[in-house]
């Protein structure tokens, strides 16, 4: 076995390892703070995050990735020049967050958002100054201590949030949770590598080595904030803040598996990629399908598990303010099939250098949610909205298979083997559940 399989599979086991973890600690704040707080908080913080996130995306400059994919990902001159960069980039984003702040609590008729977004907006100026450590590390496919570090943050972030919501029950003290959540990663981002410290530099070979690379990094990450998000920011004016709260509910336990993928693609496959994209195309090919089949294996038996018994989950663990989120998460984790699909094969575009195929196929599937997910809703209801959501990644499926295809990487004939093992699986599941007495998934909404 190569050192570099032996760093992916080990990669891949950190990965899933450290996302079931962080998983578990999200999972059990959520339980406590849907407690203590209404799902109108929820609803308002869905949107407040979105925005944030949106730009974010917008002004990605992908430093991240060019510190993994260069050849310079060791030199001194190139990645003090990226952490001033990213310091640059979070007051930029603080200050686009100020400015969109009047017009936003105008739009959603929220006096609130008008201190909510520059709250939680500031924390991208303390995510700026996060150390390179990270990235170096994860260049390193050193996962196992940037794993733990992640935990750890994680950890004393929300134990924080819990103990502030908890002293005062309000909107204040949740925003001033995510805050504070910022300040533990960046302080803790400097012991990482002992002796490593990031300066203020700048280096004109370097500031364009970043441009060049991530020259439609803006544009891709942009195209997949508009994809991923934007169906909060429709349904916050379709609907009340306590239905967006609900949802919310429901997205984040079905886009479990989701999030798990695009973790695993970012993290190993893209790294593992980038490091044989010299190979012949036939080759890399050949490698990336091996070990994708695996992995698509493991995905359909957690997918056709998580549409089957995750009513059950909602119903056993949340109040019943959130009971209609039962019917909202089978549906939600159906789609989440072709999310599996696309994030397993397409980094090996990105590490090709092949970034504006992402931006492509993000606007395919902002298309469908932009123009789908209105129209579902005013003719067929919240129930059309959820179909369009779940569904809303078989475009950027589509067009990256087009792209594939055109770059000799073609994946669709294990694609097509790979669904109908899902299908039948989740069709023997539902069966075994039906005959058991214990009805459908959607049962309290048929």
């Amino acid at each position: 076995m190569t050192s570099l399989k032996k760093l992916a599979i080990k990669g891949t086991i950190w990965t899933i390892a450290g996302y079931g973890s962080s998983q578990i600690l999200r999972f059990g704040s959520n339980l406590i703070l849907t407690r203590l707080l209404t799902p109108e908080f929820f609803g308002l913080m869905a949107v407040v995050n979105t925005l944030r996130i949106g730009i974010e995306l917008f002004s990605d400059l992908g430093i991240s990735q060019s510190i993994i994919n260069t050849k310079r990902g060791h030199d001194p001159a190139f990645l003090n020049t990226a952490w001033t960069l990213a310091v640059i980039r979070g007051f930029m984003i603080w200050l686009l967050c100020l400015l969109i702040t009047w017009p936003m609590a105008h739009f959603y008729n929220e006096d609130r958002l008008l201190w909510l977004i520059p709250i939680v907006g500031l924390s991208s100026v303390i995510d700026g100054f996060t150390s390179n450590s990270r990235h170096i590390l994860h260049r390193r496919m050193d996962l196992g201590r940037l794993t733990v570090f992640n935990l750890s943050t994680q950890f004393l972030s929300l134990l924080t949030l819990i103990f502030l919501v908890y002293v005062n029950r309000s909107l204040l003290f949740l925003a001033l949770g995510v805050f504070v959540g910022s300040i533990y990663v960046t302080v803790g981002s400097y012991w990482l590598i002992p002796g490593y410290r990031d300066r203020f530099a700048w280096d004109r070979s370097s500031v364009d080595e970043i441009l060049s690379f991530g020259k439609w990094m803006f544009l891709a990450s942009g195209m997949t904030f508009l994809n991923e998000q934007t169906d909060r920011l429709i349904l916050a004016k379709l609907l009340s803040f306590k239905m967006l709260g609900i949802y919310t509910v429901a997205y984040t336990l079905a886009g479990i598996p989701r999030e798990i993928i695009k973790q695993i693609s970012y993290r190993v496959i893209f790294p593992a990629i980038s490091n044989q994209s010299d190979l012949p195309r036939q080759t890399l090919r050949s490698k990336i399908l091996r070990q994708r089949r695996l992995m698509l294996i493991g995905f359909a038996i957690l997918l056709a598990s998580l549409v089957t018994l995750g009513d059950m989950v909602i119903q056993l663990l949340y109040d019943s303010r959130y009971q209609e989120a039962t019917w909202m998460m089978p549906i939600l984790s159906c789609g989440i099939w072709f999310s599996v699909l696309f994030y397993t094969i397409s980094p090996a575009l990105l590490a090709i250098g092949k970034a504006l195929y992402s931006a492509q196929s993000n606007l395919a599937g902002f298309i469908m949610i932009g123009a789908g997910l209105p129209l579902a809703f005013f003719h067929f209801g919240v129930i059309g909205a959820i179909i369009v959501i779940a569904f809303s990644d078989l475009p950027l499926y589509l067009v990256n298979l087009y792209a594939l295809e055109r770059e000799k990487l073609s994946c669709l004939a294990q694609d097509i083997q790979m669904t109908i093992f899902f299908i039948g699986l989740l069709s023997l599941f539902l069966s075994i559940r039906y005959f058991l007495g214990f009805g459908l998934p959607i049962q309290n909404l048929l």
